[in-house]
């Protein structure tokens, strides 16, 4: 027992200095500072006046007071483990041997997950964010393929504790889907999910091949960051949009399906040319709000996509956004393995990819970045 509380003391010792860390990394004292700030704002005379204001900020009180008191409980955690080893040494009961272990396994779990948020240094990596995808050529092989990457990413989410919101869609000609748009909301999903934009290769037996060849299928996938409605980062020049209405496709019920509720914008201005579009709102009015937030989305994520190749330019290491430069390949057949080209992270553990397991990818992108 002696020896393996030395051993608990140690790691102990470490997980301290690595929260330590952390909480710089966080700039923790500051969100305390923030914290109070927002807090008096709060409880001041006509605070709830102001409705986008009002829900700005109680939005992000609740996000500080979570990271507060995931961060001060992993400090409190480590305090109670200490006192479990002193009292097991005094009555030199070693029941507590396993129970001291697992708890610093916890610990160590939750830190390593605080470590990756002070690894998100981007200006929008805090905010929400838009998911499209997209089929590639190849037909109902690749149409396919983006319905099984959407399956995997709306799995991340659950894993992640995100909220997954569809925006549009539009299925295959006889299978899988055309193009799907959805929302993602929660902590840091811009950050985590930034890294995924691009192409993404599949290698495969096709099901759909009488013959059994080998198909190779692309989807693209592009993640845009969703700004707060008051956030007045992006303007948009209406001048520049065409809208269209249209009756959705979806299910949705009587309303949505028999009058011309969904709503396409199209922005083109210059060699710039953008379309967005939703149709799972109740009426109107809510899609066309919803695909003007899109379109500042997707204004934005141009924008810094445009800063990042004139910073590659600098380098001289510019990077091709085209549609054969893929980010990662998944092979089926004839061995299993995922591998992100960019990081050189690969795994054979395809299934449990394809389930949502891509926190090995993100921890190398971010890393990397």
């Amino acid at each position: 027992m002696i020896l393996e509380f030395e051993k608990y003391r140690a790691d102990l010792d470490e997980l301290r200095r690595r929260l330590k860390d952390v909480g710089e990394g966080l700039h923790i004292e500051h969100m305390e500072e923030e914290l109070v700030e927002l807090k008096e704002e709060q409880n001041a005379e006509g605070f709830w006046d102001d409705l986008s204001r009002s829900t700005h900020v109680t939005r992000r009180i609740s996000q500080l007071e979570g990271k507060l008191e995931h961060y001060n409980g992993l400090l409190s955690q480590c305090d109670d483990i200490e006192v479990m080893m002193e009292l097991a040494e005094e009555e030199n009961d070693s029941s507590m041997v396993g129970e001291v272990g697992e708890t610093l396994d916890t610990v160590r779990k939750e830190t390593e997950s605080l470590e990756l948020e002070t690894l998100m240094r981007g200006p929008y990596d805090d905010c929400d964010a838009v998911l499209s995808l997209h089929a590639g050529a190849g037909g109902t092989e690749a149409q396919d393929w983006t319905s099984m990457l959407y399956r995997m990413y709306v799995r991340y989410c659950e894993h992640m504790g995100f909220t997954v919101k569809l925006l549009d869609i539009l299925d295959g000609d006889e299978a899988g889907l055309k193009s799907v748009t959805f929302e993602v909301s929660g902590d840091h999903v811009y950050g985590f999910l930034r890294g995924e934009k691009g192409v993404h290769r599949l290698v495969r037996i096709s099901p759909f091949d009488s013959n059994a060849r080998r198909h190779t299928s692309f989807a693209s996938l592009d993640v845009a960051p969703l700004l707060e409605e008051d956030n007045g980062d992006i303007e948009v020049d209406m001048k520049y949009v065409r809208v269209d209405t249209y009756h959705s496709s979806g299910a949705g019920g009587q309303n949505v399906n028999k009058t011309s509720s969904a709503v396409r914008m199209t922005y083109v201005k210059d060699d710039v040319t953008i379309v967005v579009a939703c149709q799972t709102e109740r009426d109107q009015v809510q899609n066309r709000a919803t695909c003007l937030r899109m379109l500042k989305s997707k204004l934005l994520e141009l924008r810094e996509r445009e800063r990042e190749q004139q910073m590659a330019d600098i380098k001289g290491e510019m990077k091709k956004i085209e549609w054969g430069s893929q980010i990662r390949s998944y092979v089926f057949q004839p061995y299993t393995m995922v591998k992100d080209h960019r990081t050189g992270y690969e795994t054979g553990a395809i299934d449990d990819v394809m389930n949502g397991d891509l926190d090995g990818f993100t921890v190398a992108y971010l890393k990397m970045q």
